[in-house]
């Protein structure tokens, strides 16, 4: 085999990664190139364990993004759906363990319950003004977002709410389960569960029909409106969890919980291989977009890059895989 025919067999092999899995391989291998040669201990077990356990809250709250991207739009406001519940869950926590002092649980459980509520109303008021209003996603929840945000600082003053359960911060902030963070094992079963919802499941199936061609799926008797709203309260659903998970690691219920994690997950989800056009995106493949994102952090921590600098490679990062998904969908398009 000659080295020209060797050379245009690997070209079509990349190409092929490139169009099936987006361009996260290569970020994922740069990443590993450049920081490992910068710090002897990022490529630890240690450290990637740290990775692992520190990546769980952004690969929740991408899985949820993902749906609303397939879907065909996107969610600006999960933040809000975290800082919503963190204080309402916290708020809702500690005057219930006023009122059931010998029944711990279930004022935990009452307070996650109300939190999950605060949540689903987000992603409720998200889908009817995109589904039934024809609000543009962006404006929508910019919009919402804003409100939510707002409405988190007024119920506090600004201030955390303290004094919830300890039982609650010791079993999913900081417990185990099996020997495994509980965050992790939290995230590693609706890792599961959104793998089967998506590729076995009816809904899931229409899904990626109505960000694919959301004419076709009309006619073909899907009720798109009610696959939008679904999508968008599902997102907000998983948020809400990401968000009890946040409170109890930091034991009280902050309005500024999520702040930047919108624009995160839309990068995880897109360098992911997750179409911003619509109907395009896996999983597997999120869930590896969240662990690269926080690695690439991970990996500037130790190499000392100022606080500033990255923030600019990160929105760096989100531009050149727009672009690069752009690419991708022209390559798809032309049927190569």
């Amino acid at each position: 085999m000659s080295d020209e025919t060797k050379n245009k067999t690997l070209l079509d092999w990349i190409l092929q990664v490139f169009v099936r899995v987006g361009v996260l391989p290569f970020f994922l291998a740069i990443a590993l190139v450049v920081f490992t040669a910068l710090s002897s201990k990022f490529l630890t077990g240690q450290n990637l364990m740290n990775v692992a356990r520190q990546s769980v809250y952004l690969v929740l709250v991408s899985l949820g993004q993902m749906l609303v991207l397939i879907s065909g739009g996107f969610d600006l406001s999960v933040g809000t759906a975290i800082a919503l519940t963190s204080v309402v869950s916290a708020t809702g926590m500690v005057w219930l363990s006023g009122v059931f002092p010998d029944a711990i649980w279930v004022a935990i459980a009452l307070g996650a319950f109300m939190g999950f509520g605060a949540a689903l109303l987000v992603g409720a008021i998200n889908g009817i003004g995109v589904a039934f209003f024809d609000v543009s996603p962006f404006i929508m929840t910019l919009g919402v977002s804003s409100v939510g945000a707002g409405l988190a600082l007024f119920l506090t003053g600004g201030v955390p709410v303290s004094g919830l359960p300890f039982a609650f911060g010791d079993m999913f902030g900081f417990g185990r389960l099996w020997g495994v963070p509980t965050p992790v094992v939290v995230a590693i079963i609706c890792i599961a569960v959104m793998w089967v919802f998506m590729s076995r499941t009816r809904l899931g199936t229409q899904i990626y029909a109505v960000g694919g061609n959301i004419k076709a799926a009309h006619l073909a008797a899907i009720d798109t409106k009610r696959t939008l709203m679904m999508a968008y309260m599902i997102c907000a659903l998983i948020a809400s969890l990401t968000g009890l998970l946040l409170t109890a690691r930091v034991e009280s219920g902050e309005a500024n919980l999520g702040g930047s994690i919108a624009l995160e997950s839309i990068a995880a989800c897109v360098i992911a291989g997750v179409s911003l056009r619509g109907g395009i995106g896996r999983v597997e493949n999120v869930v590896l977009g969240g662990f690269f994102i926080v690695l690439v952090q991970n990996g500037m921590n130790l190499a000392q890059v100022s606080s500033y600098m990255q923030m600019v490679l990160l929105g760096a990062l989100l531009i050149l895989a727009v672009i690069f998904d752009q690419l991708r969908y022209r390559i798809i398009m032309s049927g190569r």
